[in-house]
């Protein structure tokens, strides 16, 4: 289910290699096709608490896990519009709630301030936003010390079925992340956390996967991969000592 800035699916993640990438578009080609951000580069700021606390209880793999982050689909400035996005896991469905506002309204909000009526008289605004940003105020609230800890881009082809638009299937590749230069205006760039050729494919279905997807799945043997973006970077940062045991 999708509605405006609300979203509610399952989401299953595969790691393919070119080939097979490659193979998969050629079969998908007369059943899908290319969603309005299409091919584009994502970049992502994602929040966290002084001692990583979202993203170390997420890779517990525990019942309920969220995150916070914002998200544009270009280089962005202050005054740009961006997506402050708030995303749940609730066993094996994904809530994701978010609002359209300009980048430096964005920065200001999630460090304590709150948003003046004038956010939300865009063209883009819609009224469940007001409930939104509530919800995010009180999540923000409740972390208390919550501030950009990753910079994470990625490269994104994204389509959806012709017969069902809530059935979505994305493939990111040159999957990056960095400490520093946290900063929607910078490129992207940082270190890989995938393969040379490797693609990440991510189906998102409110119900089931469609059978030509599943036989093609099976025949290749290609099988669900556990895979988050930010917790493989986190995970990175600890190994390499960006992040210290005195930290957390």
């Amino acid at each position: 289910m999708a509605s405006g800035n609300v979203f509610k699916r399952i989401e299953i993640k595969y790691l393919l290699d070119k080939n097979e990438k490659d193979e998969l578009l050629e079969c998908m080609k007369d059943k899908m096709k290319a969603d309005e951000h299409g091919d584009s580069t994502i970049r992502n700021i994602y929040y966290d608490t002084d001692s990583f606390l979202l993203i170390r209880r997420s890779i517990e793999k525990p019942v309920y896990k969220e995150k916070l982050r914002i998200r544009s689909y270009k280089a962005s400035s202050m005054k740009d519009p961006v997506y402050v996005e708030l995303k749940k896991k609730c066993k094996k469905t994904v809530f994701k709630r978010r609002i359209q506002i300009p980048q430096g309204d964005a920065v200001s909000f999630l460090s304590g301030n709150d948003l003046s009526e004038d956010v939300f008289s865009g063209n883009k605004s819609k009224p469940a936003d007001h409930g939104i940003a509530n919800e995010i105020r009180y999540f923000r609230d409740l972390y208390k010390t919550l501030h950009p800890v990753v910079y994470l881009s990625y490269d994104r082809q994204a389509f959806f079925a012709k017969d069902d638009d809530s059935f979505r299937m994305t493939f990111d590749t040159n999957i990056m992340y960095r400490a520093d230069r946290i900063s929607l205006a910078e490129d992207p760039g940082g270190i890989s956390l995938i393969k040379p050729g490797q693609a990440l494919l991510e189906v998102k279905v409110s119900g089931g996967m469609p059978l030509w997807l599943s036989r093609f799945l099976s025949e290749k043997q290609i099988f669900k991969a556990s895979f988050s973006k930010y917790g493989e970077a986190y995970k990175d940062m600890y190994r390499k000592g960006v992040i210290k045991i005195g930290d957390l």
